[in-house]
């Protein structure tokens, strides 16, 4: 098969035409090579895609948080909370911490 049969062939006539030439040059260069390449648009879209979901994410816990601070304005859940969180005790009160077995295994296992 020489260069001559290939050239009389209908495929060979529509790809070197000098419009697809172009185009596909064209088409090459907006997918790869230019600023706003198609792949940078696939990043960006990715990109956009976990932030927000780290925005949904943050935006639970800020209700979340909400709610604690709403719960802490009354003085006996904040005392409650003191004393869970934080182990604050009385004057004259002592405290005493249980750990159950899971607990010191899980300790230990560390």
């Amino acid at each position: 098969m020489g260069i001559k049969e290939i050239r009389k062939k209908k495929w060979f006539a529509i790809v070197t035409n000098m419009y697809v030439l172009v185009l596909t040059a064209f088409l090459i260069w907006m997918v790869f090579f230019d600023t706003n390449s198609l792949l940078i648009h696939w990043e960006l879209k990715r990109e956009i895609r976990n932030l927000e979901k780290q925005r949904e994410f943050l935006q639970e816990e800020i209700s979340r948080d909400k709610k604690i601070i709403e719960k802490l304005s009354d003085p006996e859940e904040l005392e409650k909370f003191a004393r869970e969180q934080y182990y604050l005790k009385k004057k004259n009160e002592e405290i005493y911490l249980i750990e159950y077995e899971d607990s010191i295994k899980s300790k230990k296992d560390e």
